[in-house]
């Protein structure tokens, strides 16, 4: 019929649904422990690409903070380095609340803030002091300063170059008087090795401050440091306020102290070990023996 013509055709309903949305499914799923960001440009880097690079941002060319461990595979002959007064344990001379729990909040599989031993640089033999910013935000106390001076003692009475690799938050305030006196003990020992005649060769990393800047570190034959590493003795804050005036963006960074001629120079990480060693061949440590 006509009338059939303006009848309303019945269509299939499709009942309306919410639909949640699950945010998680728009991250990506990444492995814990196999990726790694960068703390200057943001950037997600695989590890093996970075242990690949010597922990340095291929993108930004931001250098990693390092721990000791990593620092001696980087930088010395394979399986050339000997470990040496590796039984040596801090105590707690001022009873000092929770000092015993700080030693053992620390972030690195080594027993103090610094490795002391000996390693060879492309075959030549050296005493090499590496210290580790992630025992103690790498402060230096009454072991530390045993360490760095028995180890200056033996590369004295060796006749060896020295290398030290630097970085510290400055003295170990749980011991006091204690810490202190360690700067004028290092710095003792590696005055009988410079008269010695011997090299001695400071590498400053991020950051060197303190009562470390203040003795060893600033006292090598030749200084060196990596690239924007923070170096210095008192905080920024505590300078602005006791001299009442604004500092550069770049006060204390290697770039500004070298132009000062408080350093030698700045060696990127992965050109360390070529330098060191033409440096060790121009000094003729090789008579040594």
């Amino acid at each position: 019929m006509l009338k059939d013509l303006f009848k309303k055709k019945k269509y299939g309903v499709v009942k309306h649904l919410i639909v949640k949305k699950n945010h998680s499914d728009n991250k990506p799923n990444i492995p814990s422990g196999m990726w790694k960001k960068c703390d200057k440009c943001n950037s997600m880097i695989y590890i093996e690409d970075l242990e690949k690079s010597k922990y340095v941002c291929p993108n930004c060319d931001y250098h990693f903070r390092l721990n000791s461990e990593d620092r001696i595979k980087i930088f010395f002959d394979k399986h050339t380095f000997i470990e040496l007064f590796k039984n040596l344990r801090t105590t707690n001379p001022l009873n000092f609340k929770d000092y015993e729990e700080k030693l053992k909040g620390r972030k690195t599989n080594s027993t103090e803030a610094v490795v002391t031993g000996t390693g060879k640089v492309y075959g030549i033999e050296v005493a090499g002091a590496v210290m580790d910013s992630f025992f103690m935000m790498g402060s230096m106390g009454t072991v530390v300063g045993e360490k760095i001076t028995r180890l200056v003692e033996y590369a004295t009475e060796n006749k060896l170059p020295l290398i030290i690799f630097t970085t510290s938050g400055g003295a170990r305030m749980q011991e006091g008087i204690f810490s202190l006196m360690q700067m004028a003990k290092i710095s003792a020992a590696i005055a009988k090795h410079d008269e010695a005649g011997f090299l001695y060769i400071t590498i400053l990393t991020d950051p060197t401050t303190g009562g470390v800047t203040a003795s060893f570190a600033m006292e090598g034959d030749i200084i060196l440091s990596e690239p924007n590493a923070l170096v210095g003795f008192a905080g920024r804050r505590v300078i602005e306020n006791t001299i009442k005036e604004s500092l550069p963006d770049d006060f204390q960074k290697a770039e500004f102290l070298i132009k000062k001629g408080f350093i030698d120079g700045i060696v990127p990480r992965r050109n360390m070990r070529e330098l060191i060693h033409k440096i060790l061949v121009l000094h003729e440590v090789r008579n040594y023996e």
